[in-house]
């Protein structure tokens, strides 16, 4: 929400986004944060939010997220405009910056640096922290008062790769949107793809990109030529875009299977939501997931998950209850799951039924918006006001 900048104003926060506008986990993880942090506000009558996206195209746009109406400030990629924004805006009254993303750290750190009462909190989501980063940026990451982490992996990489001291670190997992949650409430109203006519479907979803292969697309690829034979009319269905596409509809024809794959792009949420309504189980064996907002929507929709033991995923699938674990590539191990689900209803239904309690239990937006609070509240924010 773009308002009340003025300067009677003394609990500003400012969001620095990459993007609210765009498809993916970090941009839905920042929509439900803009949401949370706009609610929040609402909460303490003297205060204000200013929302800005780096990658957004140019202008004012509106979302409504979480039943709330909100506003952000998107840059076309102009770096330069961006941080000047964020510096004059926190000279407008703001006690918290709130940087998204870790290569936030810089402008957040500056506008502490231009408005010394400022706090700042730092957002990680995963893989871009499993590396050190470029000195600067490491840096700026290193003076900022609270740095996030959607995953207890996620958090031991700060600590131990980038050098954020633990008692900076907090974990915040990310919720599932509240719109998800209603067609996951509906699934029987969703009509099926009509790729999945007559077929027992796997589903996998994410962004298929060259430099993402950690995802494992390929693995399912192999486990489905295997597993055909034994289950008739089985088919994988993977959906998302990238730029790894190509290579993956080349591994699928080498295997003889192109048949048994559909390759599902460009859909929108209630056309994915549709693809989880409609399959029997979901996989991803990705060794690479800061957190894994997709499986947090397969659970809305009560299925059994399969995922690599690694990584964030290791946080939100428990191993006989809502899914299985499998080695990090290991074919063999992840043949056999996928072969024991899909002989099981039982246990497929089981498995989904408890996933779906976990979900709605601990991944909701008001536990986010609560937990985000209390961290707010460490930098500044007073307590909500009571009647």
């Amino acid at each position: 929400m773009i308002s009340g900048t003025s300067e009677a104003h003394n609990k500003g926060i400012i969001g620095l986004f990459p993007e609210l506008l765009g498809i993916g986990g970090v941009q839905e993880a920042g929509r439900q944060t803009a949401a949370a942090l706009q609610q929040i506000s609402l909460g303490h009558h003297d205060s204000f939010t200013f929302f800005q996206s780096l990658n957004d195209p140019r202008g004012i746009h509106e979302l409504d997220i979480a039943q709330n109406r909100i506003s952000t400030r998107g840059f076309g990629k102009s770096k330069l405009q961006f941080v000047f924004s964020a510096i004059r805006q926190s000279r407008k009254g703001a006690r918290i910056v709130l940087a998204a993303h870790p290569h936030f750290a810089q402008p957040a750190a500056w506008s502490k640096w231009f408005s010394t009462r400022v706090k700042t909190i730092v957002m990680s989501h995963g893989v871009e922290v499993w590396k050190p980063l470029p000195t600067l940026r490491r840096k700026a990451l290193l003076s900022a008062d609270l740095v996030l982490a959607p995953s207890s992996d996620t958090a031991q990489k700060l600590a131990e790769v980038q050098g954020v001291l633990p008692e900076k670190i907090r974990k915040l997992a990310w919720p599932l949107g509240q719109d998800f949650l209603r067609m996951a409430d509906a699934a029987g109203t969703l009509e099926a793809p009509r790729e999945f006519t007559n077929a027992r479907v796997i589903l996998t979803v994410g962004r298929w990109a060259a430099n993402e292969r950690y995802k494992g697309a390929d693995e399912l690829l192999r486990a489905v030529a295997r597993l055909r034979p034994a289950f008739p009319g089985l088919r994988l269905a993977v959906v998302g875009g990238g730029d790894d596409l190509p290579r993956l509809k080349e591994i699928a024809s080498s295997l003889g299977i192109s048949e048994s794959v559909c390759f599902l792009e460009n859909l929108s949420r209630a056309e994915i939501a549709a693809c989880y309504a409609h399959a029997e189980v979901f996989a991803l064996p990705s060794t690479g997931e800061g957190f894994g907002m997709v499986f947090l929507e397969a659970m809305a929709f009560s299925k059994p998950i399969v995922g690599a033991l690694a990584g964030g995923t290791i946080d939100l699938v428990e191993d006989g209850i809502n899914g299985f674990l499998v080695r990090p590539r290991d074919a063999e191990a992840l043949e056999q799951t996928l072969a024991r689900l899909l002989r099981d209803e039982s246990l497929r239904i089981e498995l989904g039924r408890r996933g779906a309690e976990i979900v709605r239990r601990n991944y909701s937006f008001e536990a986010f918006r609560t937990h985000l609070e209390g961290i707010l509240g460490e930098c500044g924010l007073a307590s909500r006001p009571t009647a």
